[in-house]
């Protein structure tokens, strides 16, 4: 169905259980049926910083950022279709790729892992999700 004058292109979420947007993009963006999320770091809403040192620890955290802005649709981490993820260091791949397993059940989503330049954390994450328009 294509968007009327009236119905919104996009509708952005806000949580107050992830981190702010630290410039002008918004936490998660629903749009028809698919919500994305922005890129989250492994910081902690309450404090601002990365709360572990460990890219094990950086993933959870990462995640339940991610569990945060999903929520604010309603939605949860089983309908997302597509992450992608950003390592400060791809050798790090065994012990985040253990902690990412806690938090998806088959069948899993599609993933994209590169290695990138990341500004004092270990680990970024985007997905895409499936939600009810």
């Amino acid at each position: 169905m294509a968007p009327t004058n009236d119905t919104p292109v996009k509708q952005a979420l806000v949580s107050d259980r992830a981190p702010q947007p630290a410039g002008p993009y918004s936490q998660g963006i629903v749009s028809g049926d698919l919500l994305f999320t922005a890129g989250f770091g492994p910081q902690d809403r309450a404090h601002g910083n990365a709360v572990a040192e460990t890219v094990g620890e950086q993933t959870r955290q990462v995640l339940r950022n991610i569990e945060a802005v999903l929520a604010e649709h309603g939605a949860t981490l089983d309908h997302v279709l597509k992450t992608t993820v950003h390592l400060a260091d791809l050798a790090d791949f065994d012990e985040f790729n253990a902690a990412y397993q806690e938090f998806f059940s088959t069948p899993y989503p599609v993933r994209t892992t590169v290695g990138s330049q990341l500004a004092n954390i270990l680990v970024e994450i985007d997905v895409v999700a499936r939600v009810a328009a």
